[in-house]
């Protein structure tokens, strides 16, 4: 079979979306809102459909679109993000998804993106492409009575309060409080504003379809805005018609520890609560550490969560900063032929540059690109047999330069 491979038309919008539910198992109807948010909110230019030549039908989908990560230091670097991928059953193991990545990722090479992300749903196929594993995640389920926090007391100690408010003040509020966190958590993208009319229910698409949350405001004792939480919660209760509710956190963004500890204080102090579910979290979380009995919290996810693929790595390496001055000559290689070459990092001055002058490591762009944010090990991806090491001492040097004091985090799936 063959198929045509190329950006969609806005007539094609419907098919396209189904194709996305179908192959993300959802099966719901495509209806005409839906149609119309796809066709404000994505760029159909980088909206790619493979359509069968025997039958016209779309068979398989790709979409990337606009997007800032944050790097180690606070500065932030234009992203391709690719989402929305999917091939039908019918279609698997044709080149499809190989032929929309090639054109996607040239394009944003071509357009000066830095680097392309997304968040995998299976492991083995990204790594092909260039990408590597960059940041991971975490979740926690708080077991609520085992905490020992003092559940009668939820209010916070420092002079702050918490105020529940409604959607319409957490879609407010929250832009800036994302951003203001986004500037201090690298690892972390911007938000839309589609993004948050979806999350805070003012839009919604057939697939998703919004659940009711709760929203609860963190203040500091001079009333500003340093915290906000988005719950929801179950109606479950024993045999003995004791409620054992479980609060499910979708989104918890706190700029400073006060507003962080107070916002899962509060969150465990909700009466017929027994159970708290985090949501996605930094895998260095502070939230056990919260809890007198850090125990209370157990790990229930661990996983890689963001992955990187650099483009340019002249400008990606240039752009963040590093913890240790120190010299490396890199050797990338890059099948797709986008970022391969030799590059001299001085950690130093945070200077990056082609050069000629010997290798002191070998390794893929997707390894670096897992090395990139700070999360992986160089002496670890050594071992694997993913860094080679020309210049004795090189791997130790790469990781200390390359690691950073907390981990990075994308609290985003997008």
């Amino acid at each position: 079979m063959s198929a045509d491979v190329r950006p969609i038309a806005e007539a094609e919008i419907r098919e396209w979306i189904q194709t996305v539910n179908t192959g993300f198992l959802t099966a719901a109807r495509v209806t005409d809102s839906d149609v119309d948010l796809r066709a404000k909110n994505g760029e159909l230019a980088r909206t790619q459909g493979a359509f069968d030549t025997a039958t016209g039908r779309c068979v398989a989908t790709f979409r990337s679109f606009a997007q800032r990560l944050t790097v180690p230091g606070g500065a932030a670097v234009p992203s391709s993000a690719v989402t929305n991928v999917t091939v039908l059953p019918t279609h698997r193991r044709q080149g499809l998804l190989t032929r929309m990545m090639a054109a996607d990722l040239a394009a944003a090479r071509d357009r000066g993106d830095v680097v392309s992300t997304l968040i995998a749903a299976e492991f083995p196929i990204y790594g092909r492409y260039g990408f590597g594993p960059g940041s991971h995640t975490a979740e926690w389920e708080i077991d609520v009575p085992r905490t020992g926090l003092d559940r009668h007391r939820p209010v916070p100690a420092d002079g702050g309060r918490i105020d529940l408010v409604d959607a319409a003040e957490a879609r407010r509020v929250g832009p800036a409080l994302h951003e203001r966190r986004r500037a201090m958590t690298h690892g972390t993208v911007d938000r839309s504003a589609y993004r948050w009319d979806l999350v805070t229910g003012l839009q919604e698409v057939s697939a998703q379809p919004y659940r009711e949350k709760f929203f609860a405001v963190y203040r500091d004792a001079d009333g500003e805005v340093a915290g906000l939480a988005a719950y929801r919660a179950d109606d479950h209760w024993s045999d003995a018609k004791i409620p054992q509710n479980t609060v499910e956190v979708t989104d918890l963004i706190a700029v400073t520890p006060a507003a962080e500890r107070a916002l899962w204080h509060y969150l465990c102090s909700i009466d017929w609560v027994q159970k708290v579910r985090t949501g996605y979290r930094a895998p260095d979380d502070l939230l056990p550490r919260f809890l007198p009995d850090p125990r209370a919290a157990r790990l229930v996810t661990c996983a890689d969560f963001l992955w990187v693929r650099l483009l340019d790595v002249v400008r990606a390496l240039g752009a963040r900063t590093y913890a240790v001055p120190g010299v490396l000559v890199l050797e990338v290689s890059d099948a797709a032929g986008l970022a391969g070459g030799r590059y001299r990092l001085d950690a130093g001055t945070g200077e990056c540059t082609r050069t000629r002058e010997p290798a002191d490591l070998r390794l893929d762009v997707g390894s670096l690109g897992s090395l990139y944010l700070g999360d992986e090990s160089a002496v670890r991806l050594a071992a694997l047999g993913l860094v080679a090491e020309e210049r004795p001492g090189a791997v130790a040097l790469a990781d200390a330069v390359f690691r950073t004091a907390r981990r990075p985090w994308c609290p985003d799936v997008f």
